[in-house]
């Protein structure tokens, strides 16, 4: 019953990607379902774009710490809902080829089971949301869809030889600072579960925040670019993804560490360290995970593991997404499918575009 409580989101905000807002469910500790809705009119919650929201009279979706920052910041649902939907889409891409393609449902257990373990892919589904969530915000605020924040504007000082700061950074400051305090304020406890998951959630944020980079705009006669005015803007989030995705297969597994029992220092004692005392600590932006993941190439209930039946397979493929690996030995069967797409394309001046249909026959395999 704790599969969406450990999770930002996936406690509180996954609600928002499934129904634009409106009659969805999520989960909460105790494993009671909570329920959220449109009305016409009510006062508890308001966003700048005059969605009403109203919390089940006997019911509480929102931790207070939560309802009060949607009430400070007017706007923010929206860009949070992006955020997510953004994640979900990444890690799907990002796994397109594995036994765990990142499979969803459209229920409050978005990505099921594997919630409950502390595997590497629940580090990556971790990692992926709150960097959704940061992503976003960030880029809302410099797109004035927030009302409590803008551009960053105070990179203003000195720049180079032939370029000088201006423009709009995106707000990269408030999308970590909202995150944090947003996100990890459905975390509780303080064991190990408690570690990983804070951990992973602050290395989404610091992957958005260290692949900033600096974009600029000539400025001079006849397109000549004497001087620039150059700003900070986000990545694109698949480079976020890709990162993500490198930090997952080099994921760190790790331990309990205890550095002793003086009270004065209790907040530091509790910290992360490598299973094994011959690898280096993990670093702020490292994944990290300390359960094996289970077996994905099977059906399995208790894991909430779909298996590989079924998933296309490359049979000229080596790697991961080939058909002996992918399907994990089991076979696979091949069969044709003819497929009519529009082709030859030709635009007629003004303004009609006519196609032929093509058909062409693809030779699929399918995972046994």
């Amino acid at each position: 019953m704790r599969a969406f409580t450990l999770m930002l989101g996936l406690k509180t905000l996954w609600v928002l990607v499934f129904s634009s807002l409106s009659n969805t469910l999520a989960v909460n500790n105790s494993g009671r379902w909570w329920g959220i809705v449109n009305v016409a009119s009510s006062n508890l919650l308001t966003d700048s774009k005059n969605v009403q929201l109203v919390l089940d009279p006997s019911l509480q979706l929102l931790s207070r710490k939560q309802r009060k920052l949607i009430r400070q910041n007017p706007g923010i649902l929206h860009s949070i809902s992006s955020g997510l939907q953004s994640a979900i889409k990444e890690c799907k891409w990002q796994f397109r080829k594995r036994r765990w393609n990142c499979p969803t449902a459209q229920s409050p257990n978005v990505f099921g089971k594997i919630v409950n373990r502390g595997c590497r892919e629940t580090a990556f589904i971790f990692a992926m949301t709150s960097a959704g969530v940061t992503h976003s915000v960030a880029r809302s605020c410099s797109e004035g869809s927030i009302d409590s924040c803008t551009c960053d504007y105070r990179r203003r000082g000195p720049g180079g030889a032939d370029w000088h700061w201006g423009g709009c950074s995106d707000n990269i400051d408030f999308g970590r600072v909202f995150g944090r305090e947003f996100v990890d304020s459905s975390e509780r406890g303080r064991d190990l579960r408690y570690l990983t998951n804070l951990h992973n959630n602050e290395a989404g944020r610091m992957t958005v925040f260290s692949e900033m980079r600096q974009e600029c705009k000539c400025h001079g006669m006849s397109g000549s670019c004497t001087v620039k005015t150059c700003w900070m803007r986000l990545p694109t989030f698949r480079t976020v993804g890709d990162f993500l995705k490198d930090r997952f297969d080099g994921a760190s597994r790790v331990i309990y560490g205890n550095k002793g029992s003086n009270r004065a220092s209790r907040a530091d004692m509790r910290h992360l360290e490598p299973e094994n005392p011959a690898h280096k600590p993990p670093s702020p932006r490292d994944l990290v995970y300390f359960e094996k993941s289970p077996n994905f190439c099977t059906y399995s209930g208790k894991t909430g593991t779909i298996g590989t039946s079924g998933r296309f397979c490359n049979s000229s493929s080596p790697a991961l997404d080939g058909c002996e690996l992918l399907c994990c030995g089991r076979g696979y069967r091949t069969r044709t499918e003819r497929v009519t797409e529009r082709c030859n394309c030709t635009f007629h001046w003004c303004c009609h575009v006519s196609c032929l249909n093509c058909t062409n026959t693809q030779v699929l395999h399918e995972c046994l």
